[in-house]
């Protein structure tokens, strides 16, 4: 039995095309765009027909840096995977790519089938993983073969985090060196970790214990040292590079010089560094500590220059690195020691929302903010044209947008598992109305109608931006 569906009326939205189209679903996949009103539109007939007369209808988001059930800092972070893809899906986001964690000492395997076994039968929308790699050896470079194989084709490895996550320069070398040749992709964490422990041991040996000395002792130019020195590792290895949650400005200067002299070299972002500052890290109370995130919050300054690096496509990206901690029982467990609060914000749901109020305000287009939240990331990671686009083909993951529509983001009504928003009272125009993943309605009229186990594992090629 075929299923199909038509979506009527409303302004498709692509990161290279608006058009105003009927989009025919059939089988779970996008069968036909036809201009609306067309006779070609008009014969197509269907079981469901959903009118977006008024509205935009846009691709999935694509969020490829989220981190569901993480342990970190004697916790774990406090979205399932269930609970974390249903509010993905309220936020439009109908794919997410999260990472997979080797402890030191474990092999590659281990890590990825302790994160399948997490998430199968869970998920209310798609999912792929990342690895991250804590323990470089032999076994681990040949592992990584391996992975690239089977569609976990990207390895995220850490310069801060110290007797966690942390490699040295070596280890870093070997596994860009070994991904040169299978065609991975290196996400790097670009923060001194060796320097940044020095700061804090001497911030909170001077009695500075607040969440805010977390931003000041994690300096914009460790992240920007970090960053030049991951990308001269990565010509050394002659290997691709992504950075991960790009923070500073300094560190946007040094990828927009590699871009420049045309090294195939990356960047993300985050909406909590395009939207929040260190105004939030210092707010009283130990309010701040909602704001702890790594890299930090930066002044204000530093959001103009993000905006533009998104512009001229120095910044290819925006991720959420969603990471939520609850302030109760969490993040508290800080208090008197900025080092211990969990280091992470929730934001899988505002994802969507909050760039679409940035196209609002004219700091980027319409068809951009489909590119840098659906289309790029889709190629970034190899999931092009299946994800990121409506076009005939791709799987039907589309969103009915409401660009008229306006909510106050609130803990209150977000669907997140977590006692908090870091954007609490901020009005924003625009909302989801709709979400089908592969043609099967998730969101119906602001109404979950979803289940977890729809969403399956997607494997991916590699990054769809080297040759």
């Amino acid at each position: 039995m075929s299923s199909r569906t038509v979506i009527r009326g409303g302004l498709v939205v692509t990161a290279s095309d608006e058009i105003h189209a009927d989009v025919l679903i059939e089988d779970g996949r996008i069968a036909a765009l036809a201009a609306s009103g067309t006779s070609a539109a008009e014969a197509w007939t269907a079981e469901r027909t959903i009118d977006a007369t008024g509205k935009y209808v846009i691709p999935g988001g694509v969020d490829a840096h989220t981190h569901m059930e993480l342990p970190f800092g004697g916790t774990f972070a406090s979205d399932t995977f269930e609970t974390g893809t249903r509010a993905a899906a309220w936020g439009g986001t109908t794919t997410i790519v999260d990472f997979a964690v080797q402890s030191v000492g474990h092999s590659l395997r281990e890590g990825l089938d302790a994160w399948h076994a997490k998430a199968e039968g869970n998920c209310a929308i798609d999912y792929g993983f990342h690895m991250i790699v804590s323990d470089v050896n032999q076994d681990t470079l040949k592992e990584m073969d391996l992975l690239v194989e089977e569609g976990v084709t990207s390895f995220k490895q850490f310069m801060a985090y110290p007797g966690v996550f942390y490699s040295d320069d070596g280890q870093i070398l070997r596994a860009m060196q070994r991904s040169a040749e299978n065609g991975g992709l290196i996400m790097m964490h670009a923060e001194n970790g060796i320097a940044i422990d020095v700061l804090v041991e001497q911030a909170l040996a001077r009695g500075e214990t607040d969440p805010r000395y977390h931003g000041e002792v994690r300096k914009a130019l460790l992240e920007a040292e970090a960053t030049h020195r991951a990308i001269k590792l990565a010509q050394v290895a002659g290997a691709p590079l992504y950075v991960v949650h790009v923070s500073a400005m300094e560190a946007v200067a040094e990828l927009a010089r590699a871009r420049d002299e045309g090294l195939n070299v990356f960047g993300e972002t985050c909406p909590q560094y395009l939207f929040l500052s260190t105004d939030n890290l210092a707010e009283p109370d130990f309010e701040g500590s909602k704001y702890v995130c790594s890299t930090p919050l930066r002044p204000k300054e530093h959001q103009a220059h993000l905006w533009k690096g998104l512009r001229t496509n120095d910044l290819q990206v925006v991720s959420t690195d969603h990471c939520p901690f609850c302030f109760v029982g969490q993040k508290e467990l800080g208090r008197g020691d900025f080092s211990k609060i969990p280091n992470g914000l929730p934001g899988v749901e505002n994802r969507m929302d909050l760039l679409h109020q940035a196209v609002v305000e004219g700091h980027i287009s319409r068809r951009r903010w489909i590119e840098i939240a659906c289309a790029t990331p889709a190629r970034m990671f190899g999931m092009y044209p299946k994800k990121g686009t409506i076009a005939p083909g791709a799987d039907a993951d589309v969103v009915i947008y409401d660009p008229h529509a306006e909510q106050i983001v609130s803990a209150e009504t977000h669907h997140m598992n977590v006692d908090y928003s870091a954007y609490e009272g901020k009005r924003l125009t625009g909302r989801v109305e709709t979400v089908l993943s592969r043609g099967e309605l998730v969101i119906t009229e602001r109404e979950y109608t979803g289940h977890a186990g729809h969403g399956v594992y997607t494997p991916r090629s590699t990054c769809q931006y080297l040759n």
